[in-house]
């Protein structure tokens, strides 16, 4: 695998895998602004190997909430709905301990801004008990790489997949699953 430095060719730089600490690492050694989601920092990198620019990004405007008020049961979800720390012990008291802001119920919460909380928790019984695997972002390669390979392997450990996974991000191309990542292994 290649050093990821300002002579890498962008083209060259998407056929491997970074860890977001190296893409901040690098963002920092070059001046280049270090926020947003590990995609984000992609985005710039590729642009700054092929331009020696940063890009001119416009600022987010933050929208206020009003985390203040007291959330009950009929209370609407709201527009722009955020999975803060009050939310959270709110459904947590209502549904118990084993509450988590998974995936699909961001979304759920996100796509309803005038659903009630009432209905919130209804649409999280119903997701929890479809039995259907959340997708994976494809920013998450790891997770995704993870998860197939013990569909595949339900006989190896978790060390086996993360050496297998070390493997193939260390390989040109894509790093999605495959079963001659096992060679690694022999």
């Amino acid at each position: 695998m290649p050093e990821l430095t300002r002579d890498l060719k962008p083209e060259e730089f998407k056929e491997y895998y970074f860890l977001k600490e190296e893409l901040k690492d690098f963002c920092r050694a070059e001046g280049l602004r270090l926020s947003g989601s590990k995609e984000d920092l992609e985005k710039r990198i590729v642009h700054y190997l092929a331009t020696g620019e940063e890009i001119k990004e416009c600022s987010v405007k933050k929208i206020q909430t009003d985390s203040a008020s007291e959330i009950t049961l009929d209370s609407k979800l709201g527009e722009n709905f955020k999975c803060s720390e009050d939310k959270r012990a709110f459904f947590e008291n209502q549904i118990g301990k084993g509450f988590k802001f998974k995936v699909k119920f961001q979304k759920w919460l996100k796509a309803n801004p005038d659903k009630t909380y009432r209905d919130a928790i209804d649409a999280y019984f119903e997701i929890q008990g479809s039995g259907e695997k959340t997708e994976i972002g494809k920013q998450f390669q790891y997770n995704q790489y993870i998860r197939d390979f013990f569909e595949n392997n339900d006989d190896k450990s978790l060390d086996d997949a993360i050496r297998c996974w070390k493997y193939k991000k260390s390989l040109k191309g894509h790093n999605r699953y495959e079963k001659s990542d096992l060679e690694v292994l022999m």
